[in-house]
């Protein structure tokens, strides 16, 4: 008997634990993904987001047929819509103007290889001013201002190469310190302080100038061999260009202001061994002999770029490391992340397919996401608009990529990648003065984990409520969105939504918004995202 007994103790043992095991996997099939949303938990205030026209905005303003160039203009500034729901353009809400060397007018002995990269100067060596060099870039420009970008930003790579030391606009010699003369500081910012003169008489009136870019850089090259204008500065050059930069633009009566560092990599501002490191402390700490806090047209806005931070860990651990250590000198430091692209290769995510529109995108999305939430940026910007694509592959990490074939045939100018609509999601819907809110969500996955799985960001004004959500696996995902706090017993409504998807026609296309309400909470949307999507919806409140 007692073997009978210890048998069938075995099987309801064993049929107990079957049960409890169907009942967890039960209980955890039917229980239901949600993201939180709390109205009242506000982050950071977005104040712009942008792209430069860098390098081939001269072509596009300057030699394209009138109707091909006013489409560019088009998709990168318009807000308005087709009949049919889809975005005309992206709508950035900043535009990046590039202040050139004069490398085009040296031609060849510039000793910059490709002459597209080469930059015209409003100032000539003879001392004359001339407002008709950069036709192409000031073009754009001013149709930025038409569309109603709010954020216009001057920005240098070199300074003239009249005020260079080697009458280039780049350096010979790797010594990591400033092109430019000792003597040519007030010549520098007298010359910009002018430029920005003569741009607020035509009405395009820069917000704010970046005297030094990606200071870090040795910025060498072999004569004939040089790819770009460049300058390193040390951060003693850069205090001394900003604070003498300041000065000139009290003395022009103008309201242009100062922003810094637009450092090669977001750890330079921080924490690095290059030359120009630790750059939070050093220009934004009181105590700091270099601190430019304290000047009439300086900003309080730190400028990093995000490249080569983008792999793995550091996506999300370098922008935590750069917030913490803003709040450690704040109050009211804000980082602006003013520089990204995926370069020559891409990302950095290990494959081993094929890449395609999609995942280019997606990997966009993300590090914007990150930029955001992780970083909490208060501006984000693209860095090149358009690039010539020279092979399929290469077409997929722009923007707009220019085609090989446009200077022999009109009809094929241009290809818009996903990554534009990508980019979209954020600047059309994301207006400048919306803060972003925090977000919480019952998956329990990490910040690291939620990166391969589903991301939600959340931005609002006074009337709308802004949800970008990207789908990063290759299953449609459905989830609760939960708006929570202030709305007291008034009801939400989703007003829009808008895809991106793999699908050919999917570039933010209207989406239906039928059946979205979750009839058990009082704010509350079930809504299906596309596998490999990204998704905004809009709700009023």
């Amino acid at each position: 008997m007692k073997g009978f007994y210890r048998v069938a103790l075995k099987i309801i043992f064993t049929v107990t634990c079957v049960m409890l095991f169907l009942s967890g996997a039960f209980s955890q099939e039917k229980k239901k993904l949600v993201f939180s949303i709390n109205l009242n938990d506000t982050v950071q205030q977005i104040r712009t987001i942008g792209a430069s026209a860098c390098w081939y905005g001269e072509e596009i303003g300057n030699k394209w047929p009138a109707a091909a160039r006013q489409q560019m203009a088009e998709r990168l500034f318009s807000r308005g819509f087709e009949k049919n729901g889809q975005p005309k353009g992206i709508g950035l809400s900043a535009f990046r103007f590039n202040i050139g060397a004069g490398t085009t007018e040296q031609g060849d002995s510039s000793g910059i290889n490709d002459a597209a990269r080469r930059v015209a100067c409003f100032l000539s060596p003879s001392g004359k001013y001339d407002w008709s060099k950069q036709p192409g870039y000031t073009w754009l420009l001013k149709q930025a201002k038409n569309y109603g970008v709010k954020n216009l930003i001057a920005f240098v790579n070199s300074p003239p190469v009249q005020f260079t030391k080697n009458g280039l606009g780049y350096k010979l010699q790797k010594d990591f310190v400033s092109n430019l003369q000792e003597d040519k500081y007030g010549a520098y910012a007298n010359f910009l302080a002018t430029v920005i003169q003569h741009f607020d008489k035509i009405n395009c009136h820069f917000n704010y100038i970046s005297p030094v870019n990606e200071p870090q850089w040795d910025w060498s090259g072999t004569y004939g061999e040089a790819k770009q204008e460049g300058s390193p500065w040390t951060n003693e050059e850069i205090y001394k260009v900003v604070k003498t930069l300041n000065k000139s633009l009290q003395q022009h009566r103008l309201s242009t202001q100062i922003i810094t560092t637009e450092a090669g990599m977001l750890n330079h501002l921080y924490d690095s061994n290059a030359k120009a490191s630790r750059q939070i402390f050093h220009f934004w700490n009181p105590k700091s002999k270099l601190y430019i806090g304290n000047l009439s047209n300086t900003t309080r806005f730190v400028e990093g770029h995000g490249y080569f931070t983008d792999e793995g860990d550091a996506l999300i651990e370098v922008r935590k490391k750069l917030r913490d250590t803003l709040k450690k000198y704040g109050p009211g430091l804000e980082y602006w992340q003013s520089e990204y692209c995926m370069l020559g290769d891409g990302f950095k995510e290990k494959s081993t397919i094929k890449r395609t529109a999609m995942d280019c995108a997606l990997f966009l999305a993300k590090v914007i996401h990150h930029d955001f939430t992780a970083g909490n940026a208060t501006a984000w910007h693209f860095w090149n608009s358009f690039e010539p694509g020279v092979a399929d592959s290469n077409t997929l990490y722009y923007l707009i990529a220019l085609n090989q074939q446009r200077k022999t045939d009109s009809s094929k100018l241009y290809t818009i990648t996903k990554n534009l609509w990508a980019l979209g999601h954020y600047s059309l819907f994301v207006r400048p003065g919306m803060h972003r809110l925090q977000t919480g969500s019952n998956d329990g996955l990490t910040e690291a984990e939620q990166a391969t799985q589903i991301m939600v960001s959340a931005f609002k004004d006074k009337k709308t409520v802004v949800v970008n959500v990207i789908n990063y696996t290759i299953e449609n995902k459905i989830a609760g969105i939960a708006l929570q706090g202030i709305l007291k017993n008034k009801q939400v409504k989703l007003l829009k939504r808008y895809v991106t998807s793999a699908a050919e026609g999917d570039n933010i296309t209207p989406y239906p918004i039928d059946n979205a309400r979750d009839p058990t909470a009082p704010n509350g949307f079930d809504i299906i995202f596309p596998a490999r999507s990204i998704t905004t919806l809009l709700f009023s409140y």
